[in-house]
């Protein structure tokens, strides 16, 4: 069966090969992710999710995927600039946050979709540390403004959840989704 996958992502294709998955076709959803007024955090990304998977246009399934970071009722996107970078990362510092995503799996007119939390603990950050990583960039395209798979891993003491979501696909779930829909996940040629 074919697989599009509606994203330009490279870190979720990254996790898709880990599971020996190579998707037949990239084509990355262009849609607005702007929240609604008063949306909240899983909502939001489940909203975005669905709306990915009925944008793209293709034979087979359709993968699509939304990732946030939520401070309590607050959405936590990409960082448009190293000013927004610095806010979102001093709210984040020295607290618990959630990052979420959602799922959309579409076959046509059929739908499987599943949305994923994990908290994350965040440690109070240090001037230099804040500096720093502002300097390295990583922050750049990352929900929240950090990278856990990259420099940011060390500002990461704890977790509670799936780490795979908060790279951007939880890919238990994802994998169990291919699978409910008739997708033959082999695990052949998974990197290691």
């Amino acid at each position: 069966m074919r697989l599009t996958l509606a994203s330009a992502s490279p870190r979720r294709a990254e996790l898709l090969a880990q599971i020996g998955v190579v998707p037949d076709a990239v084509m990355p959803a262009d849609i607005d992710e702007t929240p609604l007024k008063s949306e909240l955090p899983r909502v939001y990304v489940a909203r975005i999710a669905l709306a990915k998977a009925n944008a793209v246009q293709g034979d087979g399934l359709i993968l699509a995927a939304d990732t946030t970071v939520a401070v309590g009722r607050r959405i936590l996107g990409k960082p448009q600039d190293s000013a927004e970078a610095v806010k979102f990362l001093m709210l984040l510092s020295g607290r618990r946050h959630r990052v979420i995503t959602s799922v959309a799996l579409r076959l046509k007119d059929r739908i499987w979709q599943r949305t994923v939390e994990t908290s994350v603990k965040f440690k109070r950050l240090s001037d230099t540390e804040l500096s720093g990583y502002l300097r390295s960039m990583e922050w750049q395209g990352k929900a929240g403004g950090y990278a856990i798979q990259g420099l940011g891993a060390a500002f990461i003491p704890a977790i509670n959840g799936s780490y795979t979501n908060v790279v951007g696909l939880p890919l238990a779930e994802t994998a169990n989704l291919l699978s409910g829909a008739g997708y033959a996940l082999t695990y052949d040629g998974a990197t290691p």
